[in-house]
């Protein structure tokens, strides 16, 4: 078997990422990678329909692929006009009718996220606290103790210092499910955008009571907050872009 039957062998096996960057190589190979049955098959692997017409829809299935691969990467963001030196949150947190948390929370304390959860929380918050997604966290100081058998609920404004406006991001929302794998209670809502935003809805804020066990199944031991948007944003830029586009009054 001849080198490029090797290679004709083997091409079909790849992905598109890989296939292109044989391309690369050297020019038998980009010749031999440059054969349209390949794309064409990774091509019906996306979009089998199209590929049940007699010729390629573009030029070639390889450009078809190209286009449409590049598509899915997202583009890079403007940077965002609010910054978290522009915002304050204010967070409540009731346990049935009593009002157990009430705080002002600056921008810039949620936007770093950083500080230490005290010794002997479980490995998988731990872990969950450490991971790559974007998150927003604070300590609660001082910590406080919530009965399970009380519905427990939550409301979370953020306004803006440069312009005396606030947005609603939950209002009042139950933490009704109690995760006590990861020891985090969850609370969510869906954002309020701005009308100039019409076709832009169903994403969620979600908020965690981080917590440890008081050696009772019936009574969590809240030491620390969470809020995230990883149904849509997980980075700070595209958090403040999601900030920017709320209903601001």
């Amino acid at each position: 078997m001849s080198f490029n039957e090797v290679l004709k062998d083997v091409f079909p096996l790849l992905d598109g990422t890989d296939l292109a960057s044989c391309m690369l190589v050297s020019k038998q190979w980009r010749d031999i990678a440059q054969d349209d049955y390949f794309w064409k098959c990774l091509c019906f692997k996306r979009w089998p329909s199209i590929c049940k017409r007699p010729s390629a829809p573009t030029e070639t299935y390889y450009k078809l692929f190209k286009t449409f691969y590049k598509r899915q990467h997202q583009k890079k963001l403007l940077p965002p006009r609010l910054s978290f030196s522009d915002l304050e949150f204010y967070i409540d947190i009731w346990s049935e009718d009593s009002l157990i948390f009430s705080e002002v929370i600056a921008g810039p304390v949620l936007q770093k996220g950083v500080w230490n959860p005290p010794p002997g929380i479980c490995d998988v918050l731990r872990f969950h606290l450490e991971g790559p997604e974007y998150k927003m966290t604070f300590s609660v100081d001082p910590r406080f103790s919530v009965p399970l058998c009380q519905t427990i609920s939550v409301s979370m404004l953020v306004g803006r210092k440069d312009s005396n406006k606030v947005a609603c991001i939950i209002n009042k929302s139950v933490f009704d499910y109690i995760d006590r794998t990861s020891y985090r209670a969850l609370a969510f809502d869906y954002l309020e955008f701005s009308s100039s935003y019409p076709f832009v809805s169903g994403i969620r804020a979600w908020m965690s009571l981080l917590f440890m066990d008081k050696g009772s199944e019936e009574v969590i031991d809240v030491f620390g907050v969470e809020i995230d948007f990883c149904d849509a944003a997980n980075s700070e830029d595209e958090v403040l872009w999601l900030f920017d586009m709320l209903d601001w009054n």
